[in-house]
């Protein structure tokens, strides 16, 4: 099976492996929501229905929904953990739209950013690293999407601060 997406086209396991990536995005700003939030589980069970579905042990449109809980989970809050709630539920909605992949990394980078504030090159640092995650397999179609959606994802995919 392929999937279509605005850039070209996805082969299942692409697809799969952009959920994966987009799950690690989340995992590594999950902290600063449960810092704030300890006992809302909904943005880590979201990371683990992206993961399910990309493993195929969970139908896309239950991941879905737990990613729409986890974005029920940031709608009351601000800041970081808002952020990272977002990135979260962004994750688990891969499998319905591949472009998720995108939202998951740069409301990521945005969490770091609000984190560290004071910290000018924090949106840098957590893109960096998210990058350093991605398989080789997709990384030239993340990377190129970067390029393409990178005004609507508030420039955060860009080299500069």
């Amino acid at each position: 099976m392929v999937t279509i997406r605005r850039g070209g086209s996805l082969t299942d396991e692409d697809h799969q492996l952009l959920a994966m990536w987009a799950a690690a995005c989340a995992e590594h700003v999950l902290h600063l929501f449960e810092d704030e939030e300890p006992a809302d589980p909904r943005p880590r069970d979201a990371i683990k229905a992206a993961r399910a579905w990309a493993r195929g042990q969970m139908p896309m449109m239950q991941a879905r929904a737990t990613g729409g809980h986890a974005m029920g989970a940031a709608r009351p809050l601000r800041g970081a953990a808002r952020f990272a709630a977002f990135a979260a539920g962004q994750a688990a909605c891969v499998g319905h739209v591949a472009e998720h992949d995108l939202g998951a990394a740069a409301y990521a980078i945005k969490a770091a950013q609000t984190a560290e504030s004071s910290h000018s090159g924090a949106a840098l640092v957590e893109r960096d690293w998210q990058r350093r995650q991605l398989p080789d397999q997709i990384r030239e179609v993340v990377l190129e999407d970067q390029v393409r959606r990178n005004d609507i994802c508030w420039s955060v995919f860009s080299d500069r601060p």
